[in-house]
């Protein structure tokens, strides 16, 4: 495993108490009550599951969202503008649906434009906590082969003071990167944070700056109080390439760099799980990765199947849906326009409800929470289309389905229910 460095004794921004650091010496913030009362568990638990690093709370002003052991499985939505399409107000749009139609987080992962004013304007139209992944928008404003150490930390810390909730880094080394090239796959690497990251340490024959600097990385994530969030670089760009050697080291090596993160009274989130994995390898997998270490595990999708271009959203929500029953605490949706295209609003919405349900349909398994389920079932019963429809996650959808009938027109009168109401 590579080896990592050690973290200082704790005196990094000691001045600001962290809510790990809340957490540790009992004392319960505003933040934990709010989500304990949002998902109805005991405040002093979720305290001890913080203090342990098995919970995380992402906070933005009064926005408080909890991710981790024994809570809803979260959903998070990844927006932003490409090198090749900057569309701020389809970004904006994007936020506002993000918002209304159920989403936990949102990722502004902007490439293009005047990312810094683009972000602005996304953080000043949404509640939603944001996360950013800092070595995007260094490489961009430096390019890969101007870009120093000094660069990608310099805008990691920009990011943190612009009112983010939790930063993304890949912590790849060297080490790994020999490891990779041993095993030839279909698909290599996929992870664009992680490509970027790993491109960059072979153009300039250096390690990994968000390693080499890990304690200057906690430091700046004390300060602000965010999620830092270990990224998925190895994670399968195909179900034909298993998971490997390259897997296994990446999750040594985050589960090292969480605990230390821990240690340092810093709240963090794995991710992994994510990528393409085929439906029957995604439970064991995502299980291996809650055994190994308490922390959150954030899972991209995952994509049981190659074929489904177009309808990705839907063959993601399969995969997620397998994750979330298996113990993954927050998913990371996929759009219809996944593998070709930056997605417009449409597509978003239609990734964030496919996600949704996946999220659910997880936590009938994980937690039983089926009273929702049940509510609706009581409805049908008593043939109420229109308090059915008010449950709906996009109730405006399911009325469209409905003409201008006074009942549904599927079976009439011969309707199941109907035919033996009377026996």
């Amino acid at each position: 495993m590579a080896e990592t460095p050690r973290i200082p004794a704790r005196s990094t921004a000691k001045a600001m108490k962290t809510l790990v650091d809340s957490a540790r010496e009992g004392r319960l913030t505003r933040a934990m009550k709010t989500v304990a009362a949002e998902e109805g568990i005991d405040p002093s638990e979720l305290l001890q599951r913080i203090a342990a690093g098995s919970v995380v709370i992402m906070q933005r002003g009064n926005r408080c969202t909890g991710i981790g052991t024994g809570l809803r499985t979260k959903i998070n939505v990844n927006m932003g503008t490409s090198a090749g399409k900057v569309s701020v107000s389809d970004e904006l749009r994007k936020a506002e649906i993000a918002e209304t139609f159920g989403a936990d987080t949102i990722s502004d992962l902007s490439m293009g434009g005047d990312i810094d004013a683009i972000r602005r304007e996304i953080l000043a139209c949404t509640t939603l906590p944001v996360t950013t992944v800092p070595v995007y928008q260094a490489v961009v404003e430096c390019g890969l082969d101007n870009m120093t150490a000094e660069d990608i930390l310099a805008t990691l810390k920009r990011q943190a003071g612009q009112g983010i909730s939790s930063i993304v880094i890949h912590c790849v080394t060297q080490k790994m990167l020999g490891v990779f090239k041993k095993k030839k796959r279909v698909l290599g690497m996929v992870s664009k944070g992680g490509s970027i990251t790993s491109a960059f340490m072979l153009t300039h024959d250096c390690e990994n700056p968000f390693v080499e600097h890990f304690d200057e990385v906690l430091s700046i994530c004390r300060k602000h109080d965010i999620v830092l969030s270990l990224g998925n670089t190895a994670r399968s760009g195909c179900i034909h390439d298993r998971p490997d050697a390259f897997q296994q080291t990446e999750i040594r090596q985050n589960c090292t760099l969480a605990h230390q993160a821990l240690a340092a009274g810093v709240k963090v989130i794995i991710e992994g799980a994510g990528g393409h994995i085929r439906k029957d390898r995604i439970a064991p997998m995502v299980r291996m990765y809650k055994k190994r270490s308490p922390f959150p595990l954030f899972v991209a999708g995952p994509l049981p199947t190659d074929i489904a271009a177009g309808y990705d959203h839907i063959a993601g929500a399969i995969g997620a849906s397998t994750a979330s029953a298996a113990g993954a605490d927050y998913l990371c949706y996929i759009t219809p326009a996944e593998h070709l295209g930056l997605p417009d609003p449409e597509a978003v919405k239609e990734g964030l409800i496919a996600f949704r349900i996946a999220a659910h349909v997880g936590d009938t398994v994980k937690q039983g929470r089926e009273n929702e389920d049940e509510e609706v079932a009581v409805h049908r019963a008593a043939l109420d289309r229109e308090a059915q429809i008010r449950c709906a996650m996009d109730p405006e959808r399911a009325r469209q389905f409905c003409g201008e009938e006074t009942e549904c027109t599927m079976c009439g009168k011969f309707c199941a229910i109907k035919v033996m109401r009377n026996f």
